[in-house]
């Protein structure tokens, strides 16, 4: 099963990011969806992205092993998270249209453990979907405990 969630924009700032409805983190699809958001924001300002990225993680935030990793990861690869769109391709230098659409797939196992998902989200680049970890609070939010969207996929074909 896949669940489309669709932006009009891609927030710059966290206050635009906190406006998205999505932002309140009520389903783990919602989060899911914006940890792509986070991280495409990240490519052009580590620090909003980084704050945006907090928001999801509600109470574990970003530590200096995270930092690094996205930093790792993202340098120089602002095509990554531009993958995650649908009508993105390397062909297109993974260049997305409006409106911008993220496509969360689940699979059986998906919600085998209470209180947790681990969701797939679709990359133009890769072969495979890329898998996401969340868990859910008492109070019934999801947040985001694991990202394993930053693999590498091919590379935009103006690369080579």
């Amino acid at each position: 099963m896949s669940t489309m969630i669709t932006f009009d924009f891609l927030p710059e700032t966290i206050e635009e990011f906190m406006n998205i409805p999505e932002s309140g983190c009520r389903t783990p699809y919602e989060v899911a969806a914006m940890t792509v958001l986070a991280c495409l924001r990240y490519v052009d300002d580590p620090v909003e992205g980084e704050e945006m990225l907090n928001v999801l993680k509600g109470p574990k935030p970003l530590n200096a092993f995270d930092k690094q990793f996205l930093r790792d990861r993202l340098t120089g690869k602002d095509y990554v998270p531009r993958s995650y769109l649908k009508g993105t391709s390397p062909e297109n230098d993974y260049e997305p249209s409006k409106p911008y659409v993220i496509e969360i797939l689940e699979n059986p196992y998906s919600f085998a453990n209470d209180g947790s998902a681990k969701l797939y989200i679709r990359s133009s680049g890769a072969d495979s979907p890329r898998p996401i970890v969340l868990r859910q609070n008492k109070d019934g939010t999801w947040y985001l405990f694991e990202n394993l969207l930053l693999a590498d996929i091919r590379k935009p074909e103006s690369f080579t």
